[in-house]
């Protein structure tokens, strides 16, 4: 479409240009609102300027307004972590695990108490490892800020090889899917359900639907472990209440006061309202209280074509936009009666430590292209050594081959891209 040079009046997810939201402005694809957004978006300009995290992460490093974000009243919860069948714990007599060996004892017990692949590793939202267990190395997925505030790589830490020995044993032992590596969000969701996987690693929203509300299968929150009991525990979730999409005005749109007029509406209260909660009277009704809700005969509970909440969420109302995003209220997987997926992701984000998480940086041009270059071929790398290893295919030891490599193909000007970019974003 960019590349066509016949651009639509607004493009949403508009951080997917090349070189993100400020090459967009740069390079004459997307408007510069700076100047225009206070007299056109005032319910916008009020809101993005109503607290200094929500103003820092919604301009580029050189103050520019260059597109419309989503945004959250709060920071929303974390939404993915440990998930465990209580028919699990009950078989096996074992408290909820910890420590990553209290994790190992317990999946050893399950898979003697019949479930044959005990853990359902890895993810499809994005994250290769995940950050659960990896991440009480310190070897997280990707890009995070260490102890220091420093921007560094997680594939490269110093305990790398300790985790990798550990999965590599454990996928010996038969604790994890055989497919973990394949599997797609069908084949995880098949295999969680059936008998022989007794721990996921996945959102609670999903699960609650799959599990309990589906298959009727209860099942509690873990933390992620960490290696010695009493340490913090640690996920890189944090989204600075910035959220959803980020909306960009083309540069050949022909009126920009009725784009900016129909992007601001999603920002006064009818806009939440409905942009959260669908339609009046056949999706929700309001309380006593001025509160918006699903009442038990309306669609999101009673849709026609017998579709599950998860695809409902798309379907009567707007789950991914350039709005206030009331995702803790509004969203029906939390809300639905039963439903302790918001209890579960409240515990994870209030109990563990997200100082870890890269905040959302943004690259110039000519850094995103580099970084994309760099990033692509890192992640290759990281791919292939990282799941050959754990399957048994090489050695422990090819992760030194590994990481000479990935020094020869420019990790150190990778990380550096990240260190000037995290430095711009804190000088904000």
């Amino acid at each position: 479409m960019i590349a066509s040079g016949d651009l639509p009046d607004i493009i949403i997810d508009a951080k997917r240009y090349t070189g993100g939201i400020a090459a967009g402005v740069n390079e004459g694809a997307y408007l510069d609102l700076t100047d225009i957004v206070d007299e056109y978006m005032p319910n916008y300009s009020a809101w993005r300027n109503s607290d200094e995290e929500r103003r820092k992460t919604t301009i580029t490093d050189e103050g520019i307004v260059g597109g419309v974000y989503g945004l959250a009243p709060y920071n929303e919860w974390c939404w993915f972590g440990l998930l465990i069948k209580q028919e699990a714990l009950d078989k096996t007599g074992l408290p909820v695990p910890e420590t990553v060996d209290e994790l190992h004892d317990f999946l050893v017990a399950c898979k003697e108490a019949g479930y044959s692949q005990p853990l359902n590793y890895r993810s499809n939202y994005g994250q290769i490892f995940t950050g659960i267990i990896n991440g009480a190395y310190g070897v997280w997925d990707w890009m995070f800020v260490d102890d220091n505030g420093k921007a560094a790589w997680g594939p490269g830490q110093e305990k790398a090889k300790e985790y990798l020995t550990t999965m590599q044993n454990w996928y010996k032992e038969g604790l994890i899917n055989t497919d973990w590596a394949t599997a797609d969000f069908n084949q995880r969701m098949a295999e969680a359900v059936s008998g022989d996987c007794a721990v996921m690693m996945d959102s609670p929203d999903t699960m609650w639907g799959y599990w309990k509300e589906d298959n009727d299968i209860d099942f509690v929150a873990a933390l992620n472990p960490v290696l010695t009991k009493g340490d913090p525990s640690r996920q890189t979730y944090r989204n600075f209440k910035q959220t959803g999409s980020v909306a960009a005005i083309t540069t050949q749109c022909e009126n920009v006061e009725a784009a900016c007029a129909f992007l601001d509406f999603a920002f006064t209260k009818k806009g939440w309202e409905i942009y959260n909660y669908g339609s009046y009277g056949d999706v929700h009704l309001i309380d006593e209280n001025g509160l918006p809700y699903y009442m038990p005969d309306g669609l999101m509970y009673n849709d026609p074509d017998g579709q599950p909440i998860s695809n409902l969420i798309w379907k009567y109302r707007i789950h991914d936009f350039a709005n206030i995003r009331d995702e803790h209220n509004s969203n029906p997987l939390i809300t639905a009666e039963g439903s302790y997926s918001g209890d579960i992701r409240k515990y994870w984000t209030e109990t563990m430590d997200s100082s870890v998480t890269m905040p959302p940086v943004t690259l110039t041009p000519d850094e995103s292209a580099r970084e994309g270059e760099l990033g692509t071929v890192l992640s290759t790398m990281r791919n292939e050594y990282f799941s050959k290893i754990i399957m048994g295919q090489l050695p422990v030891d090819a992760y030194d081959e590994f990481l000479q490599k990935a020094q020869a193909q420019g990790l150190d000007e990778f990380v550096g891209l990240w260190q000037a970019a995290l430095d711009r974003y804190n000088a904000r």
